[in-house]
């Protein structure tokens, strides 16, 4: 069977715009609510939640995705001793975005030690290519006990 080309190129157009159609398109909103999204290179420092002086500062990968998940991968504590953390994102409105995050803590041994919680709120530039955040760290033990609550910022 001998194909016509104007009719293979007329079926194929019209079953890719067919497919277009059914395609959800992802839209994070007019006024910058996906900006955020990606993985961003980040420098943590903890601070005294008092003074806000400088306790020490260490690297960390966090990451945005589609639909609100975050998670996170710190250099702060090593990674034999701490899992990722993992968490929600969303955006609040114009360049001001709410994250939170989750990980759990072992002692040298392996023994299960509890969790962190960490929750911070940042401002992303206009340019979106940095942000800036504050927000606390809440550390609890295995019982689920709070032990303390630190004070951190990000850039």
């Amino acid at each position: 069977m001998k194909l016509n080309p104007l009719k293979s190129i007329c079926a194929l157009a019209l079953a890719v715009s067919v497919f277009a159609m059914n395609v959800p398109v992802l839209v994070s909103g007019q006024d910058g609510g996906g900006r955020l999204e990606g993985t961003w290179n980040v420098q943590v420092t903890l601070r005294n939640c008092q003074t806000g002086a400088q306790i020490r500062t260490f690297p960390s990968l966090t990451t945005f995705v589609a639909g609100g998940i975050t998670l996170d991968s710190s250099s702060g504590i090593p990674q034999a001793q701490k899992t990722p953390g993992h968490g929600v994102w969303s955006h609040v409105g114009g360049n001001i975005y709410r994250f939170s995050f989750k990980s759990f803590s072992f002692d040298p041994s392996g023994t299960f030690t509890g969790w962190a919680k960490i929750a911070h709120e940042a401002t992303l530039a206009s340019n979106a290519a940095e942000y800036t955040s504050t927000g606390t760290a809440e550390f609890y033990n295995a019982s689920g006990t709070l032990l303390m609550t630190g004070c951190s910022t990000t850039t």
